[in-house]
């Protein structure tokens, strides 16, 4: 009996999780109102944007009528994360494809802030300066989102997370497994125990395909939309295919800074709720890579997580 109503209990929790955004979806990237046309410009790309018309060559429309100038990364070399030991050489144009190209370097053609122009980006997030992130655990120091030109030292990515194809997303021998050029998990081992408690948003299948680059060595590796969707600031919705915490998919769960993940820190962290402890959905996102942090890596399996 105590089981079945610990099962309708959690059951009862996992419902519920139908988060609805206070403000429009797409967040930041409305771009003052320009809307999709600030990054899509649907004629004459970057060109019908007012980018580049002194360069006498441009070929970003060509690309998902891509509106900003991503000339100046070309082949540019970045050095990411631990005083730069993560090297990324950008593809030479748009037309190379893959997701070094629609994953990152369209990504840095608005957020590089050094090599590229700064558009129309204030370099503070924008659910801080709309006082939608109420966590002041941040303090009143504007966060930035410009890389490479974020305040500290100009053209330095050593203080941002690896991107790119040296940056690789390495299996553990705790479950989870590369195999295929795809993610899975091994049922009854510590990492399967970690996807019943928060998931693997970012490694299993995604609603518009996987999140990661795959090297020409058959690596997986991150890109900026492995961490960040691009089109959703504030909510994250789960699938059948990819299910948060078991809970059966079709389930809308409320993030932050255009995670691709549930990610709150506006929730206000209580160790005890439900009588027992629980672990946070920022910390939970970031343990799906670096599983060596996480509970369940660590003989530790009645931790849930609390989500909104």
């Amino acid at each position: 009996m105590l089981v079945i109503m610990f099962i309708l209990a959690v059951s009862g929790l996992l419902l519920a999780q139908n988060w609805s955004s206070p403000i429009d979806v797409l967040g930041a990237h409305n771009n003052n109102g320009r809307g999709c046309a600030g990054c899509h410009s649907p004629h004459s790309g970057s060109w019908g944007s007012g980018h580049a018309r002194a360069s006498g060559f441009n070929d970003t429309g060509n690309y998902a009528l891509w509106g900003q100038d991503a000339t100046p990364l070309y082949g540019k070399t970045l050095a990411f994360g631990d005083s730069g030991r993560y090297i990324e050489v950008l593809p030479g144009s748009l037309t190379a494809g893959g997701v070094e190209v629609s994953g990152i370097m369209l990504c840095l053609s608005c957020h590089d802030g050094n090599v590229t122009a700064n558009n129309m980006m204030t370099n503070q997030a924008y659910e801080q300066r709309i006082g939608y992130l109420t966590n002041t655990a941040y303090g009143s120091a504007a966060i930035p989102t410009l890389l490479g030109n974020d305040g500290t030292t100009a053209g330095n990515y050593n203080n941002d997370h690896p991107v790119g194809l040296n940056a690789t997303i390495s299996t553990t021998s705790n479950g989870l497994v590369w195999s295929g050029n795809t993610f899975t998990v091994t049922a009854g081992t510590p990492y399967y125990a970690f996807v019943q408690n928060y998931g693997m948003p970012v490694l299993g299948p995604g609603a518009h395909g996987v999140a990661y680059g795959i090297s020409p060595a058959g690596k997986p590796f991150v890109a900026c939309t492995t961490c960040h969707n691009q089109h959703v600031m504030t909510v994250y919705s789960d699938s059948s295919a990819n299910q948060i915490a078991a809970d059966g998919g079709g389930k809308f769960y409320a993030t932050m800074f255009f995670v691709n993940a549930p990610y709150n820190p506006n929730l206000a962290y209580n160790n005890g709720i439900g009588g027992g402890t629980t672990a946070p959905s920022t910390t939970q996102f970031c343990r799906e890579c670096h599983f060596g942090e996480a509970n369940e890596g660590n003989n530790t399996y009645g931790i849930h997580t609390q989500f909104q």
